[in-house]
């Protein structure tokens, strides 16, 4: 199958948009304890068909029904899972993980991962005792995979944007109506598209250059190839635009090259085009990544950061894009109110007025 400029450029530009409607439905619920231990739970919905749960739930089957798992999911440690069939013909399967003793030990066994690599997570519980309440700070830091990507997004714009583009702080629509803010964004579309084009494209030169010795009668020599990478990539990108021609690539480097030595790189049915479209999907992928984290805290919830907290479960986004221009961070503040310390300090107080009154008629 030939693979064409527009399904390589043209889906990594459009790729956020199109995975907004298609987020996969997976949750990680984290629930931290009063006395520091915590436990986690992965929950994932999945439409199937009638045959697809009939096969779940098959007389042959000798262990609990599990629907498929999604990638992002890493199966490595978790005790048990129940699958349940919900309205609109949603499967929902939870997979269960072992209490642990602390928060450093459950970041050990995050149960998400990227390209078959499990994410970094580092965590850290702090508690604070106020006579009457114990403060609770919880915050945990997931690391960026800002490498997977040769050319950093801060080369294109300043710092604030980039982090705002793809985590939403800061908040540089903040006091801007609704035509304000499409203006300010319409103007920072332009880097993310260069960003994404240039990103692509160098991993493809890059592949290309590292496997020359495969291509049988090039039309140039591996160092004018590498040298040629400026004008190559403003005749194929068409001067970093985000519009580029539909047309098949192949035939874009026969034009240029005047040679079609190159077309095994983009016919993912050679051993050359299924290597650069896994580079491709590595890079993709960051985009499907798209988890809701929710968490519980002991008592009740004084700031929960940037979540949204309801019914006393904290709501997060985690996503790859959250990932891109730095670690991504999740924290929450509760407190657990101690009743001995008030009845405490009202028998306290009662004896005080007690003695008082004592002192008062002994005299």
């Amino acid at each position: 199958m030939k693979t064409t400029i527009s399904s390589y450029w043209m889906l990594l530009a459009s790729v956020a948009l199109f995975f907004s409607c298609e987020k996969q439905d997976v949750r990680l619920h984290t629930v931290i304890h009063e006395d520091g231990t915590c436990e986690r739970e992965v929950i994932y919905n999945k439409v199937m068909t009638q045959e697809e749960r009939d096969s779940l739930w098959s007389k042959d089957s000798t262990s609990a029904p599990l629907a498929p798992v999604p990638e992002c999911v890493n199966m490595e440690g978790f005790m048990g899972s129940h699958t349940d069939i919900g309205d609109n013909d949603t499967v929902t399967t939870t997979l269960e993980y072992r209490e642990f003793k602390d928060v450093k030990e459950m970041c050990q066994y995050t149960p998400l991962q990227l390209n078959g690599e499990r994410l970094k997570s580092n965590a850290d519980l702090e508690k604070h005792f106020r006579w009457f309440y114990t403060e609770y700070t919880y915050t945990e830091t997931f690391s960026t995979v800002a490498d997977t990507f040769k050319l950093p997004a801060t080369n294109y714009a300043d710092n604030d944007i980039v982090r705002f583009w793809f985590t939403g702080q800061p908040n540089l629509l903040e006091g801007l109506n609704g035509s304000e803010a499409s203006e300010k964004i319409c103007k920072m579309e332009p880097f993310v598209s260069q960003w994404m084009n240039d990103n692509l494209f160098k991993m493809c030169f890059d592949y290309m250059v590292e496997h020359y010795d495969s291509i049988q009668n090039p039309p140039v020599n591996k160092e004018q190839f590498v040298a040629l990478h400026d004008s190559l990539a403003k005749y194929l990108l068409k001067d970093g635009q985000a519009q580029l021609p539909a047309v098949e690539v192949t035939e874009e480097f026969e034009k240029f090259f005047h040679s079609n030595a190159y077309a095994p790189f983009f016919d993912d049915e050679t051993p050359l085009g299924m290597g650069m479209s896994e580079e491709l999907s590595d890079q993709l992928n960051i985009f499907w990544l798209s988890v809701t984290y929710t968490l519980e805290m002991p008592g009740t919830v004084v700031n929960p950061g940037t979540g949204v907290l309801k019914n006393g479960i904290i709501y997060y986004p985690l996503t790859g894009e959250r990932l891109i221009p730095g670690d991504y961070t999740v924290s929450a503040t509760s407190r657990v109110t101690h009743i001995w310390a008030y009845v405490v300090t009202f028998l306290i107080f009662l004896v005080a007025i007690g003695s008082f009154v004592y002192r008062g008629r002994k005299k």
